[in-house]
């Protein structure tokens, strides 16, 4: 183990695990990802591995074949991922997201019928909110869930699935007028649908279309997409938690775990990033020594290696957080936010030691420097944080004049 991004109070399971992926991620991970990456070719191989070690299962509770593990087993388990490829860890972020608003929203049916496939790996999840013409305004959805009898028919267009080709089940947030009359709020009127089908792209079930992947600077691999609904009907047992209008908030608290993940990615990613910038600088001479020698390159090892730590911190807090059960989207935002700004600046001064040679996809920090910046925007953007913090801290904070 490093000696950063070290936490202190796990148990001996914990460990255990975490050693497991971190070894699976040195040997299985890293020496093949940037060649994967640069082909933009999916890792099945690394996914098998990871159906193997029971990583698909480690959230969802014992009695449906999981784990039972805590959300913060799970971001550490990132962490490591993301330190190997950021794009392996998106593939089980969005799967745990759904597999987590089902145990904590669905109904018994539900549960059952989803949560020991899903531990097994065999039904991926993904998630959709987002629109094309949306952006962090979710209560805009047009996307619509209309009544009809003993189904619902679904129409509209969303946009930026991660494993919208290779999911088989997709939680879809639709706005559903259903005895919600007009003038409610819009986050009152909306409504999760979990969406069968079938993995691939085209028309994957009768109304449903993946049109094929996005292309991305970036965060390769992993497949992201649009999803079209042209009168997709399902079973209405297909709402989450079978009652309409509660959406909105099933997402958001899905979302407070996706942040939480996607602060330990741009912990993985940039402790990446250092181990490769302390490694050039103890290889690379200059002026007689190595650069590590030189006290402009010693400043930047330290300030990267701080910023390691205190985005690590400010995650395993936001975790723990929830895992207690009390609210967390303050800590959640905070962690978010600061773990994907300082990635960037630890990936960019990594990139920075490398000289020309990090311009070079021989490199590694190559493939780094382009991924970094997609967690900048990853659920949620840092104004949307900022925003979230900022309500919070009023909240907890309010004026007493």
């Amino acid at each position: 183990m490093t000696r950063l991004a070290q936490t202190a109070g796990l148990t001996d399971i914990q460990q255990e695990i975490l050693s497991t992926v971190r070894d699976f991620v040195d040997k299985e991970i890293i020496p093949v990802a940037t060649q994967l990456e640069h082909r933009d070719e999916y890792p099945t191989e690394i996914v098998e591995g990871l159906k193997e070690l029971g990583l698909f299962g480690l959230m969802i509770p014992e009695e449906y074949g999981g784990l039972g593990e805590s959300l913060l087993t799970y971001a550490l388990c990132v962490e490591e991922i993301a330190r190997g490829w950021m794009s392996v860890s998106g593939i089980i972020n969005t799967h745990f997201i759904v597999a987590y608003m089902l145990k904590q929203h669905g109904t018994q049916e539900q549960k059952d019928t989803f949560l020991p496939r899903m531990a097994l790996g065999e039904v991926r999840g993904a998630f959709s909110m987002s629109e094309p013409a949306l952006g962090s305004d979710v209560s805009a959805i047009t996307s619509k869930g209309v009544r009809d009898g003993d189904e619902y028919v679904l129409n509209g267009q969303k946009m930026w699935l991660t494993n919208g080709g290779t999911s088989s089940l997709v939680a879809v947030l639709c706005r559903s007028d259903e005895g919600h009359p007009e003038g409610t709020a819009p986050h009152k009127s909306m409504t999760t649908f979990l969406v069968e089908k079938e993995p691939g792209f085209g028309e994957v079930c009768p109304g449903l279309t993946i049109p094929g992947k996005i292309d991305k600077m970036g965060y390769k691999g992993v497949d992201t997409t649009e999803l079209i609904m042209d009168g997709l009907r399902i079973p209405a047992n297909r709402v989450l938690g079978g009652t309409t209008g509660r959406g909105f908030y099933q997402m958001m608290d899905g979302v407070e775990v996706g942040r939480v993940n996607v602060a330990a990615r741009g912990c993985g990613v940039a402790q990446r990033a250092f181990e490769l910038g302390v490694s050039y600088a103890q290889q690379r001479h200059t002026f007689g020594k190595p650069i590590a020698q030189h006290q402009a390159i010693q400043f930047k090892l330290a300030e990267m290696a701080t910023k390691v730590e205190a985005a690590h911190a400010m995650m395993v807090n936001a975790a723990r957080k929830k895992d207690s059960g009390e609210r967390n989207d303050l800590e959640a935002g905070m962690a978010k936010y600061l773990a994907s700004e300082y990635c960037k600046e630890v990936v960019e001064d990594a990139f920075r030691i490398h000289g020309g040679y990090g311009f070079s996809k021989e490199y590694e920090i190559e493939r780094l420097y382009r991924e970094a910046p997609m967690l900048l925007i990853g659920e949620g953007t840092a104004e949307i944080q900022k925003m979230i913090i900022g309500r919070r801290l009023l909240e907890e904070y309010r004026f007493q004049g």
